[in-house]
């Protein structure tokens, strides 16, 4: 079963939170979860886990984005490349039952062009590690970026997180009691 939180205190997401047993060590949530906390998103190129954007020396910021950072036990990358990219389409989903017209393009989010969303997934010594970003505000972005409060006017950023970790979470623990209800044939 996934756990879910979200984290009152501000966090600065800098990368280095993208770490085994980073949900466990600080917030006690053992085993598969997925959390959600805002803050200025600042990573530097040496904190990078995508080495294309590494390679293309495109280091992230933003001003204040909403983060979400899920560990998952059990699970290969590729397998946590699907759960990343069903993420997405959760937040997408949701966003266009707001009445927003939002494409999808791989693990990105654009809203009128401009990039809502970062996200990677990346595979740790005992479990995958996800960090999904969305910026808050778009101001201060190094590229042409869009934001849940500035520019879709979404105000309460807290139930929206809420809401996408708990969509996640059942969608998650729905997909393995699906997978033992079959018989194998």
């Amino acid at each position: 079963m996934m756990k879910t939180k979200l984290i009152e205190e501000e966090i600065k997401y800098i990368g280095s939170q993208l770490a085994p047993h980073w949900i466990y060590k600080n917030f006690g949530l053992q085993g598969d979860a997925i959390v959600a906390f805002k803050g200025e998103c600042e990573v530097k190129l040496s904190e990078m886990v995508d080495i294309e954007d590494v390679i293309n020396n495109e280091p992230i910021y933003s001003k204040y984005m909403l983060s979400f950072i899920t560990e998952q036990f059990g699970v290969n990358l590729v397998e946590g490349v699907y759960r990343q990219r069903l993420l997405m389409c959760i937040i997408k989903e949701l966003l266009e039952a707001k009445g927003f017209f939002v494409i999808r393009n791989g693990d990105d989010l654009l809203i009128n062009g401009a990039k809502l969303s970062v996200s990677i997934a990346t595979k740790s010594v005992n479990s995958i590690l996800i960090h999904t970003g969305l910026n808050i505000l778009s101001e201060g972005a190094p590229v042409n970026a869009s934001g849940l409060t500035s520019d879709l006017g979404i105000e309460d950023i807290d139930n929206f997180a809420l809401e996408v970790m708990k969509r996640y979470s059942e969608e998650v623990d729905d997909i393995y009691l699906a997978s033992t209800k079959v018989r194998g044939v």
